[in-house]
């Protein structure tokens, strides 16, 4: 199997929720691909998050070993922590549960692979950290001007 990090991150801008943007970066050996999108209505930080971690994982074309680096306790605490009692009590199938349709596409995405996941604290960023950081502000910078200046 291959082994590829995939670093992610989500922002709102000018508030949460508001207008967003989410960026992936993924790294295999000295091959590396860069992700973005936006979102041009009211979304959440989270759900940039979750929507990052989904895209990266979408783009790979073969199960890998993946790690996923993300700030986001939310994503790293929901895959490694939370998702097997939620799942027990079927919170996440019927719906009861905030952003239900991103953990089933996250859940979904994640399948093929044997994926770890890292929390990185915003002291501890790297330089992809921090790059992906950059690009998922930007593209929240986009939905934000291309919403206020009706271009979206």
């Amino acid at each position: 199997m291959s082994e590829v990090s995939i670093y992610a991150d989500g922002s709102c801008l000018p508030s949460n929720p508001g207008p967003g943007g989410w960026a992936s970066i993924l790294v295999s050996g000295d091959y590396q691909k860069e992700l973005t999108g936006c979102a041009y209505g009211k979304t959440t930080n989270q759900r940039m998050d979750l929507t990052a971690v989904i895209e990266g994982l979408a783009a790979l074309k073969k199960p890998c070993l993946v790690t996923v680096y993300t700030e986001s306790q939310y994503v790293q605490r929901g895959m490694t922590e939370w998702m097997e009692g939620w799942q027990k009590a079927g919170r996440i199938q019927n719906g009861n549960l905030t952003n239900s349709d991103l953990w089933i596409r996250l859940l979904e995405a994640s399948g093929p692979h044997e994926v770890t996941w890292v929390w990185v604290s915003d002291k501890a960023k790297n330089e992809l950290n921090t790059k992906v950081d950059l690009l998922a502000h930007a593209a929240a910078r986009r939905a934000r001007d291309e919403a206020t200046h009706g271009t979206n």
